[in-house]
């Protein structure tokens, strides 16, 4: 695409040489930058896509685009190098709006459906994906875990982040469709939404399914946070909303959309019968994001009676109450990393009346240091043995995260404290017993820790899995 038709609709000013120019890609990271880029030097939270600029010219960028004031001497040598620098209102808006363009803005050949909420995203979002294809849609989910199509993961190098930045989704939604896909069921985290990744992505359906305590700190403030998480709501052609939840119903009070509620028992105003929801995985989130799904693929216009009978297909997605058992011991992983999911995870496998419950948690570093003393307040009124330990400590000394964590706790000296992620669980699944049930909270699908600054690989999954496998190797 040349450079004045991609500008020609986008308030701008341009200096320097746009005759002729063409863009073939769009990029704010400067190890992305190739000939015929456009090069957005977005300010980030920890690094200022100015201080780039001398990079992405040395690689041959096509044009740069700022939105801020620069030095006059800038703007200068920038322009004797043959490059046209190009100032907008907001560089976070721009990269959407030319991610979608030289995409050829998939998102408008495709239904898509974004889900929000401090919980439960990726678990409804495959629950939609799941129900889709019972009717035979061929549906794409995108989130934390990856991208799938009907169930298949892609093979695409696209960033660990819930909502993928601008210039990985638009891409990734017209390769979908081009396979063939119409529906996409996509993870639209409060980050995302602040940082208007899903801008120019036209959503038919906003589904709201929780507000908890998680990113207070990155967002500067819970009132922030739930001011990001509205940003749905702009974008969305219609709502689905938790009942159940006060904040979320106060967040579409006034908001003048066709909006439409589910609960734990009714979904889009139908209620299955309990033998259907007896089918549903363990636990009454899982019950309330089953019912998040069937009230998204009922709005689609799909019969209600043949959703609900399709409960029973259902399955949660890689590290979502993910069971590992050996001779009457029961390991789950989960990724619950909130206050509000680890206390539905616990309650979740109490349900399954085990003989002794323990738990293996940490919090991750560097961000919400308030929601841990009540998680160790959870767990301690929850489970019989409690074994902390690390959980992504980041820059955060993962011995002060654990001492707050004893903060919430009241007979700190009951609970176990083992350092080494991999020594907590394996020490865990050593001391239960036939009919005990473990729970790994907070990584769940994740293969690796950050500490120090390092990532050091390890799967909670394939631990236990050995641990379990050395327990019976005990036995013989």
């Amino acid at each position: 695409m040349h450079l004045i038709e991609l500008l020609k609709d986008w308030p701008c000013t341009i200096r320097g040489n746009w005759r002729d120019v063409t863009i073939e890609s769009v990029t704010e990271h400067p190890k992305r930058i190739k000939k015929n880029c456009l090069f957005v030097a977005r300010k980030g939270a920890k690094h200022d896509g100015i201080e780039s600029i001398e990079e992405a010219l040395e690689k041959g960028v096509a044009a740069i685009v700022i939105d801020r004031s620069v030095l006059e001497s800038k703007f200068s040598e920038w322009n004797q190098r043959g490059v046209a620098v190009v100032t907008v209102p907001d560089c976070k808006q721009f990269l959407s709006y030319s991610s979608a363009q030289l995409s050829g803005v998939p998102a408008d050949d495709l239904t898509i459906i974004a889900v929000t909420g401090t919980n439960g995203k990726t678990t409804v979002t495959h629950f939609i994906g799941q129900l889709l294809a019972q009717f035979g849609i061929k549906t794409a989910v995108l989130g934390t875990t990856g991208c799938y199509i009907d169930g298949e993961k892609m093979d695409e190098e696209i960033p660990p982040l819930t909502t993928p930045t601008a210039e990985y989704l638009h891409p990734l939604l017209r390769k979908c469709r081009d396979r063939g896909v119409t529906h996409v069921a996509l993870e639209a985290s409060s980050l995302g939404l602040e940082k208007e990744r899903l801008a120019h992505c036209r959503v038919s359906i906003g589904v709201f399914l929780n507000i908890g305590t998680d990113h207070f700190d990155e967002h500067g403030g819970r009132g922030n946070y739930i001011a990001a998480k509205k940003k749905l709501c702009s974008l969305s052609e219609q709502l689905v909303v938790n009942c159940e939840d006060s904040e979320c119903m106060e967040i579409v009070r006034d908001v003048e959309l066709p909006t439409h509620l589910f609960g734990r028992n009714v979904a889009g105003g139908y209620m299955p019968s309990e033998e259907l929801i007896g089918s549903l995985p363990p636990g009454e989130h899982n019950r309330l994001n089953a019912m998040a799904a069937a009230s998204v693929v009922k709005l689609l216009g799909f019969p209600e009676r043949e959703i609900f009978s399709s409960f029973r297909l259902l399955k949660l997605p890689e590290g979502r109450m993910q069971l590992v058992e050996h001779e009457g011991r029961r390991v789950f992983i989960d990724y619950a990393h909130t206050p509000d999911a680890l206390s539905a995870a616990l309650q979740a496998v109490a349900s399954l009346e085990p003989k002794k419950l323990i738990c293996v948690f940490g919090c991750g570093g560097d961000r919400d240091k308030e929601k841990r003393p009540i998680m160790g307040k959870i767990a301690e009124n929850c489970c019989d043995t409690i074994v902390l330990t690390s959980d992504n400590p980041r820059s955060e000394h993962p011995l002060e995260i654990v001492q707050n964590i004893l903060a919430g706790t009241e007979n700190p000296s009951a609970i176990q404290v083992v350092m080494d992620r991999k020594r907590a669980i394996h020490q865990a699944i050593a001391a239960s017993e036939p009919n005990d049930i473990v729970l790994i909270a907070g990584k769940g699908h994740e293969t690796s820790q950050y500490i120090a600054g390092k990532e050091i690989m390890m799967s909670d999954f394939a631990e236990a899995m050995t641990a379990l496998h050395q327990l019976e190797t005990l036995q013989e």
